[in-house]
């Protein structure tokens, strides 16, 4: 089972590590924990950690001289002051049961990111079920854009960063805030900013009511000094946030949003938008994104921008260079003829905002998809909405369902998935391994498609199974 948050609290952890001259990360290899124990190296704190397995992330982190250990050990906290864990570890591991009985602070993933924050002036939390790498990325864009050297915590790799994080001045802090079992509630933003409210991670939210009442924690943690940015067209956000204090600044295509989209024009993937804050014309965006929660994530990054003193001349520029963070629609090449892009989504909602942005880019061409879910239990929750919102694509391949934390007791699969699409009228097919699938995909792939790999799993194991040729998009789209 995953391991509970700590929840000491900024000051809590500013106490027990007074005198820390070492720490631990157990879970290193992960895209937060990764880009937190680099920082923590960087501030000159001795830094090492344990992950089961190699990766471009861990081969980073050894590059700067940080040891990683891959196999399990209470030996491997040895000469460590302290440890941070995800909780996606099991409580049973060893390092974390050593410490325990050792004594030496254990402190969660959330925590002691929470704990790090409080030393910038700005502290932009980007939250949402859907959108925050993205928003994350588009607001880290605008304000390198305008010179402001902001430290950014993003759960995804942004180009212009070389990784997902950045380290820069005291000024501005800008961070993904992740809902799942509640860690953004150890946060400390100054400007909370909630993209959308919608039922995920059912195996800790039993209800919308417990998830909004966690959104509205987190938005309330920004305090009557700070403000909350939410989406004006998304009613359950409007609603979660109606009695937070603070000062409220929407954003929306709806007449009533402060910052608004108007005049949009989409050509071949590309959205090109006046934004107006209250009425007032501030720029003509291009923003060379597909789809509608595109427009959405630039306005949202747009407003958190503009109410931090960043000039319109920056949030356009930024926007408009702004190409993606890695697994959002990342192209990755030419698969016999068709386009092959890369996606994170996982949702039913992701899934079908991801599939109208390749319609979008498919001209006459089919969308054919490949899609591995996310744990069993989003799976059996969310059934019929993955099916629905799979049946946007002409043919379906589905993987292997990804089990992260979880074992099988819900009764699904990937043949189960496939079955319900053929039923309503969808080609649908499924794979047992990873093999299969490549197989599949390339028996089914035709000319002038657009192809989506799609999942938050190990879906990215299929790639070198393809005849991938590797080209620019640029390239692709002539």
């Amino acid at each position: 089972m995953a391991t509970p948050n700590t929840h000491h609290g900024a000051s809590a952890i500013d106490r027990m590590l007074h005198a820390v001259r070492s720490i631990y990360f157990l879970g290193i290899g992960g895209i937060s924990m990764s880009s937190l124990a680099a920082l923590t190296h960087r501030s000159g704190i001795r830094v090492g950690g344990y992950d089961r397995t190699v990766s471009p992330l861990t081969e980073q982190l050894a590059a700067r001289g940080i040891p990683i250990d891959t196999q399990a050990s209470a030996a491997n906290i040895d000469g460590y002051d302290a440890v941070v864990y995800t909780v996606a570890i099991s409580d049973e591991q060893p390092e974390y049961v050593e410490a325990q009985r050792r004594g030496i602070p254990l402190i969660s993933r959330a925590d002691y990111m929470g704990y790090l924050m409080t030393d910038y002036v700005h502290r932009i939390g980007i939250a949402g079920t859907h959108g925050k790498s993205t928003t994350t990325g588009m607001c880290a864009q605008i304000f390198l854009a305008a010179m402001s050297d902001p430290t950014v915590l993003c759960g995804a790799a942004l180009p212009a960063m070389n990784g997902a994080y950045r380290a820069g001045k005291k000024e501005f802090m800008i961070f993904e805030a992740c809902e799942y079992m509640d860690s953004f509630l150890d946060f400390n933003p100054t400007a909370a900013l909630v993209l959308n409210t919608e039922l995920d991670h059912v195996d800790y939210f039993k209800s919308m009511e417990q998830m909004c009442a966690s959104y509205a924690a987190f938005a309330a943690k920004a305090g009557e000094s700070g403000c909350v940015i939410y989406n004006a067209d998304d009613p359950v956000s409007v609603e979660a946030m109606r009695k937070v204090p603070g000062r409220h600044i929407t954003f929306g295509l709806g007449g009533t949003a402060n910052y608004r989209a108007v005049n949009v024009q989409t050509e071949e993937g590309t959205q090109t938008f006046s934004l107006l804050c209250d009425g007032e014309h501030l720029a003509r965006i291009c923003l060379h994104l597909p789809g509608q929660y595109n427009l959405y994530n630039a306005l949202a990054a747009a407003a958190a921008a503009h109410e931090h003193g960043i000039c319109s001349r920056a949030i356009a520029e930024g926007l408009e260079v702004f190409g993606g963070v890695h697994r959002r629609m990342e192209y990755k090449g030419m698969l016999l003829g068709g386009r092959l892009y890369d996606d994170y989504a996982h949702h039913p909602s992701e899934i079908r905002a991801a599939l109208t942005g390749a319609r979008q880019m498919s001209g006459e061409g089919r969308v054919v998809c490949v899609f591995q879910s996310h744990t069993f239990s989003r799976t059996a929750a969310l059934f019929d909405d993955f099916v629905s919102a799979l049946s946007g694509a002409d043919a379906v391949i589905v993987a292997p369902i990804y089990a992260a934390r979880e074992i099988n007791t819900y009764g699904v699969s990937a043949e189960l998935l496939a079955g319900a699409l053929r039923r309503v009228g969808t080609h649908a097919l499924s794979g047992d391994s990873f093999e299969g699938v490549a197989r599949l995909l390339t028996h089914t792939v035709e000319e002038g498609d657009v192809i989506v790999v799609m999942g938050a799993g190990d879906i990215e194991k299929v790639y070198p199974l393809l005849p991938i040729e590797k080209t620019t998009s640029q390239d692709a789209d002539k």
